[in-house]
């Protein structure tokens, strides 16, 4: 909890379209999003993680560190939280999180005890330029303006049929409900939000750079949407729904 000292240095976040948006609130699992910080103070938790300085955490920092399983991810495995990148004979140890405005990546090479931490006050994604810091040989992002994605008229009938629940695990669901003529989308642990159409099947949100996909199958029936996040593309399935053609594609052009 902030307190009006600190409410007055936070700095504003805002979507990919540098517009300012609110402040997530998450009181329930707070470790996932909640935390404010500045980067005087996450260089001091990183130098802890490296040994450059004294701390009675360094033996369990340490164990944190260590790889513990393959994430099907290339050159990429994972320790208790931490990922680590194997590549061009660098081990970086890193991670990044996001919120609605904001983005943020901490990574260190243990070799090197090089640390860097990169925080930012809008959504889009940085983590090439920690990368990069820590390893030069890992390119930056090719620097593009910001998409500006226009709104488009969609009847409300057609939300209705996207309404319902669709899983990637059975512990995260995305659900879609529609309401006073409009769609809203509510990943697990997250609020609720808006996505506005870019066309009957397409949609956006305005407060994460992230992107929604609905697909259907050669009858018609909605059975999975796709969320466009973080360069990934995450199909969870519609709850309820049996898939009988398997060929099931996305009908956005």
């Amino acid at each position: 909890t902030l307190s009006p000292n600190l409410k007055n240095r936070l700095a504003t976040g805002h979507n990919p379209g540098l517009k300012p948006v609110p402040n997530w609130d998450i009181p329930t699992l707070a470790g996932a999003g909640a935390l404010r910080s500045t980067v005087d103070d996450m260089l001091q938790f990183v130098a802890a993680n490296l040994g450059l300085v004294e701390s009675k955490l360094s033996p369990v920092m340490q164990e944190t560190h260590a790889s513990r399983h393959q994430t099907g991810m290339p050159d990429t495995e994972i320790g208790l939280a931490w990922h680590v990148l194997k590549k061009h004979g660098s081990e970086i140890v890193w991670h990044n999180g996001g919120t609605g405005g904001y983005h943020s990546f901490t990574g260190f090479d243990r070799k090197k005890r090089l640390g860097v931490v990169v925080l930012s006050n809008a959504s889009t994604d940085i983590d090439d330029i920690g990368r990069h810091i820590l390893e030069p040989k890992l390119p930056l992002a090719r620097l593009e303006p910001p998409r500006i994605r226009k709104e488009v008229e969609v009847a409300p009938a057609v939300y209705e049929t996207y309404t319902g629940e669709y899983e990637v695990v059975p512990q995260f669901v995305v659900t879609i409900s529609s309401e006073d003529g409009k769609l809203f989308a509510q990943a697990t642990g997250q609020p609720r939000f808006q996505v506005f159409p870019e066309s009957e099947t397409e949609f956006f949100y305005k407060v994460v750079d992230a992107q929604i996909t609905f697909a259907k199958d050669e009858s018609g029936q909605v059975t999975h949407l796709v969320l466009h996040q973080n360069g990934q593309d995450i199909p969870p399935t519609r709850r309820g729904v049996e898939v009988k053609d398997e060929r099931a594609t996305s009908v956005a052009t």
